[in-house]
């Protein structure tokens, strides 16, 4: 697992790079009039509903599988993060997108994060089905298998490609929902790839990450429609 260490955190210090790069270059104004709305609190409720929902919601998907061990999930880390930050902002009676700082970094870690669990192999229990194509892979136990990990992190940059071209624009799509289309692009390409994994379904055939990512595109839609747009 050393390997799957080493590219969370090169994931984690990609996502610091391009926030920094794309705060400087084009989200200065926004994110100063946002810091002007946020106070102390809302960071940990960040944190800590990543964490909850990381641990929650990976770990629930293991045992719903047969394999009653603590996991995590980049998944369930957004969507727990996403939850607890708006309870804060319901609290707060904010309205709008806090998260336009996040929509980058957010599609840059992902894209490489993958990578990592890509080169983990079987242990880190992210790998697909058994597969017949071309480029199917073989982890070591003889199995040719998709290769999702790589699917996920090819569309992950290019969101990230895409948003930058748009930022790029100054369009005011991306500066007012740039966050939303990050996170349903995200949504919407784990659904299709979770028909690929291994894992226990809950519903026809549909499992647990399957509903969380369909709940990550209609949180996107709903926001995206009810968030003003900033014109810069």
């Amino acid at each position: 697992m050393r390997i799957h260490l080493l590219f969370d955190l090169l994931a984690w210090c990609t996502a610091v790079a391009v926030g920094l790069l794309v705060w400087r270059w084009r989200l200065r104004h926004s994110v100063t009039q946002l810091k002007a709305r946020l106070d102390g609190a809302y960071f940990p409720h960040l944190s800590l509903g990543a964490i909850a929902g990381a641990w929650g919601f990976g770990s629930l998907n293991l045992w719903l599988s047969g394999l009653p061990a603590p996991g995590h999930s980049i998944l369930g880390a957004l969507v727990g993060a996403i939850m607890s930050v708006e309870f804060y902002k319901q609290r707060r009676g904010l309205r709008g997108s806090t998260g336009v700082m996040f929509a980058a970094p957010l599609a840059a870690a992902l894209a490489v994060g993958r990578i990592g669990c890509f080169r983990a192999g079987l242990a880190d229990q992210t790998h697909g089905t058994p597969s017949t194509l071309p480029w199917a892979v073989d982890f070591g136990d003889g199995i040719a298998r998709h290769p999702v990990q790589i699917y996920e992190a090819t569309s992950m940059a290019l969101v990230l490609v895409a948003l930058v071209w748009a930022l790029a624009r100054r369009s005011p799509r991306a500066l007012g929902h740039g966050f939303y289309y990050v996170v349903g692009a995200y949504g919407a390409q784990r659904f299709a790839w979770e028909f690929l994994k291994p894992y226990a379904t809950l519903i026809g055939p549909f499992n647990l990450f399957h509903l969380l990512a369909a709940a990550l595109v209609l949180y996107a839609w709903a926001m995206a429609r009810s968030t003003p747009l900033v014109h810069a």
